[in-house]
């Protein structure tokens, strides 16, 4: 519900403060005096598209601040969640936008700063606005299909086509999928084969390339130093030649002579001793290196052959050379999906003509309860025609097939007939301005029956072109539709605005030559001289006040 709205510098209103009240609110005044403005200022602080210049003459912006407050689980808090902005406090929700001079136009939620985007859909759960030619209401086309759902309290039926048509359309894309990856399998089959053939034959293994090279380095450098290695053998240990041999003799010698020099020879030949162990184990490493570098003359061709296919293996492939492995098994896998690929594909094609059956059983239901509600709705519709002296028209909620979609086969359309026998057509098309008002409040009505809480019903001059008893009924039934809800009514008619519980009237004031435009609310007093002037004109007469306090009752 619209509790407040504030106008700062918008057109010819300098400043505005309008405090709304539930039930049904009219605004009246003059032709000119400004009552458009109010709508123009309200559209623009929804995020509504209009005039492209709004700020009033001599000032450097103009601002708009409306509150509303939220009853419990209003739709709003799920708008405000995907817009990632903050839940509203104890259920008040506070827009304010500004337009500047240089026409940039900056927007608030509850202080956070949001998109003209955001504003719009959060119109959309706040605001109900009809006109004559208002094609944000019920005289459009492409949401009388949701207004319908509406009416017969079809969200339940619409979740679960939703849900049938998100898993069809799943189905159908994993299918698609797989039916382009067998293609496409099919396309490189001889290469797969030749490939896995060509892995499976070298049969490399991890880490291989390291180790081979590693192999390769050494018996490469085994050529070079085994010459040398083998003459520090011969000079270690290679006979009488051999270090290991003359330390042999020195130590026999010593030891033959040392008895008779008093142990002056026993560190000597302790040295020699510990020397002749050294060189022995100098001379067993010798040899171990020399039988490490013994190979097969044509060893380190064989390493190179195998090293250098890998390589060139894993250069073909684009891969590492320890990642031919995985590679190898992935072009298996591949095979593997060709050999399977029909029995997969036709377990997927089962599964999409599943989806599908399930999709088809959810939108015939949805569109059962919408047969079922049409009927419903038009029948409703027709009784409120006929207090509104339209009891010879007829309306036709018509549900023709449509292309599937996530809401089901359906496309709905509000049709409508001014006389029995004369051809029906879109509402918007056929009746006459007044005949067009008259069918938006009887819809609007019978639709109010299911309307969800917390929005707010704007009419723009809805009574246009009727008068009297029927202007009496149009009233009445915004009064009814009032009822539990917030409905504005800007009106020429004094029978509708008879019928309000609230009454502004909007007026043009001239300072310092300029014309602003402010609106007064009305008492019991001023609203009897309101309503006579809507019946008489400027003077207003004895009678005319008479028939003013009649309509009040």
């Amino acid at each position: 519900m619209l509790r407040t709205l504030e106008i700062r510098d918008m057109l010819i209103i300098d400043r505005l403060d309008l405090e709304f009240r539930p039930g049904l609110n009219v605004l009246t005044g003059e032709t000119g005096a400004g009552k458009s403005i109010l709508l123009d200022s309200l559209g623009f602080v929804l995020g509504w598209r209009g005039r492209a210049e709004l700020v009033r003459a001599g000032a450097e912006q103009g601002e708009v601040t409306a509150e509303f407050d939220l009853p419990n689980g209003h739709a709003v808090h799920a708008v405000l969640a995907e817009a990632g902005l903050p839940q509203c406090e104890d259920g008040t929700l506070l827009l304010r936008r500004v337009n500047g001079r240089d026409g940039r136009k900056t927007a608030w939620v509850n202080d956070r700063r949001c998109s003209g985007e955001v504003l719009r859909q959060l119109s959309d759960v706040l605001v109900e606005l009809h006109g004559q030619h208002d094609d944000r209401g019920l005289l459009n086309p492409r949401g009388h299909r949701a207004l319908l759902d509406e009416f017969a309290g079809n969200a339940e039926a619409i979740d679960r086509t939703r849900k049938a048509w998100a898993g069809w359309r799943r189905a159908e894309k994993e299918l698609g999928v797989a039916r382009a990856a067998l293609e496409a399998v099919r396309d490189e089959e001889e290469f797969l084969r030749h490939a896995v053939g060509e892995l499976d034959a070298l049969d490399p293994q991890p880490g291989e390339d390291e180790v081979l090279d590693r192999e390769r380095r050494r018996m490469q450098a085994a050529e070079r130093v085994r010459e040398d290695i083998d003459k520090a053998r011969g000079a270690v240990s290679g006979g009488d030649g051999g270090a290991e041999g003359a330390a042999e003799d020195a130590l026999r010698w010593l030891e033959a002579v040392a008895g008779d020099l008093d142990g002056l020879l026993d560190e000597p030949v302790e040295a020699l001793g510990r020397a002749l162990n050294e060189l022995a184990e100098a001379g067993d490493g010798i040899r171990r290196a020399l039988d490490a570098l013994d190979f097969e003359p044509f060893a380190l061709e064989a390493c190179e052959e195998r090293l250098f296919a890998i390589r060139a293996l894993a250069r073909k492939h684009d891969v590492l050379p320890d990642e031919l492995g995985s590679f190898a098994m992935g072009l298996r896998d591949r095979l593997d999906a060709l050999e399977r690929g029909d029995a997969d594909i036709a377990a997927l094609e089962e599964a999409e003509q599943a989806a599908k059956v399930g999709y088809d059983k959810a939108a015939a239901v949805l569109s059962g309860k919408r047969a079922r509600a049409a009927k419903a709705l038009d029948k409703a519709v027709m009784a409120e025609l006929a207090p509104l002296k339209m009891e010879r028209a007829v309306f036709v909620t018509e549900i023709d097939l449509a292309a599937p979609g996530p809401e089901g086969m359906d496309a709905v359309s509000f049709t409508v007939a001014t006389n029995p026998g004369a051809p029906s057509g879109p509402i918007a098309k056929i009746a006459s301005g007044g005949e067009l008002s008259r069918f938006l409040l009887a819809l609007k009505v019978s639709l109010a029956q299911k309307a969800n809480p917390g929005v707010t019903m704007i009419f723009d001059e809805i009574d246009r072109g009727v008068g009297g008893a029927t202007a009496d009924a149009v009233g009445r039934r915004l009064a009814a539709l009032a009822e539990g809800a917030q409905v504005l009514v800007v009106t020429h008619s004094p029978q509708v605005a008879a019928q309000g519980g609230y009454h502004w009237r909007v007026e043009k004031r001239v300072e310092k030559d300029m014309t602003l435009s402010t609106v007064v609310p009305l008492n019991g007093v001023e609203r009897v001289d309101e309503i006579a002037r809507m019946l008489s004109g400027d003077v207003i007469t004895d009678e005319a006040r008479a028939a003013a306090e009649r309509l009040l009752g």
